[in-house]
């Protein structure tokens, strides 16, 4: 299973905010592209949105269905990519002091993908979450603006490592 987290400095809320927006879900999902709501209202559990995968030349049509949501702290998706079956794609949103933690776990759910699912597979998905939370992270960061958050390393009582310094020996 794929799963991958990352610190948003951003608050919970900022970051639901663009989770709850079914037309930025292009800005942050790694290859999807023309996004279109197909039925229900996103992120309503059974919406539902179609877009475009690009890979190198070839374009396919997918959609993702609304599974699960718990408002401002979990998504929970079913991508359904055609022949290949589809994925569960859960969404955690953890407060992290005044930051957001943002948990993404993905992994097959029905039809072939699940057979053709191995560790190259898993790095490959891991490399997708690494740029998506990006993405995410960046959208969001940018969208909090003036209520964006300070990064705990730059908090009173943060512990600095630096030249000479054990683990946890030089303190701020």
């Amino acid at each position: 299973m794929a799963v991958r987290h990352r610190l948003v400095q951003a608050s919970p809320q900022a970051v639901w905010d663009v989770l709850a927006d079914g037309n930025e879900y292009a800005d942050w999902v790694v290859g999807t592209s023309d996004v279109t709501p197909k039925s229900g209202r996103w992120p309503e559990v059974g919406a539902t949105i179609e877009y475009e995968v690009r890979i190198g030349p070839v374009r396919l049509q997918n959609e993702s269905v609304v599974r699960r949501c718990e408002p401002g702290s979990v998504l929970e998706i079913e991508a359904k990519a055609g022949s290949l079956g589809t994925a569960r794609i859960a969404i955690e949103l953890r407060p992290w002091g005044e930051q957001c933690l943002v948990i993404v776990d993905e992994h097959p759910l029905r039809g072939p993908g699940g057979l053709l699912h191995n560790v190259g597979v898993e790095a490959l998905i891991q490399v997708r979450h690494r740029a998506m939370l990006a993405r995410l992270a960046k959208l969001c960061e940018a969208e909090a603006g003036a209520e964006r958050r300070p990064d705990p390393a730059d908090s009173p009582g943060s512990v600095k490592l630096g030249p000479g310094t054990a683990h946890g020996a030089g303190h701020a």
